[in-house]
């Protein structure tokens, strides 16, 4: 197990310093449960706030926040905003659409290849485009599987 730790904590390291961010020992820990294992994530500051408690980190979640926002403005991550009230915090780079499942509250990747996205309207002046999020709502059907 503790082999497996040292994996995760190097990825996590590598990680922030992708982003420019300097390895404190919350940042550190945080990054190794978001990209440790070598798996893209998405996460609320809720759910990784649970999983740091349950890793036994001592964290606050106002530290979450911010650790969210400083990963986020350093390009390590992207927030998506559903409905301007949830957000989630993906750590898969590309540009790809999102499905928002509406009766559990979270999201998963929809396959990119079949979104086709005809023309973005112009920014208005003096702004530019800088990203472009779609976001799918789905609901699970009565008899489907879970």
């Amino acid at each position: 197990m503790p082999a497996r730790i040292t994996v995760m904590q190097e990825r996590g390291r590598a990680w922030l310093a992708e982003g420019g961010l300097r390895p404190t020992r919350q940042r550190l820990a945080l990054a190794a449960l978001l990209v440790g294992d070598g798996e893209n994530r998405h996460v609320t500051a809720e759910s990784l706030f649970a999983a740091a408690r349950d890793a036994g980190e001592r964290v606050s979640l106002a530290t979450i926040y911010n650790t969210l926002r400083a990963f986020c403005e350093a390009g390590l991550m992207h927030e998506i905003t559903v409905d301007g009230s949830r957000s989630y915090f993906d750590t898969r780079m590309d540009d790809h659409p999102h499905f928002f499942w509406e009766d559990e509250n979270r999201i998963s990747d929809a396959p990119a290849e079949e979104l086709e996205l005809i023309r973005v309207p112009k920014a208005p002046a003096g702004a530019q485009v800088t990203r472009v999020d779609v976001v799918i709502r789905v609901r699970r059907t009565q008899g489907s599987p879970t």
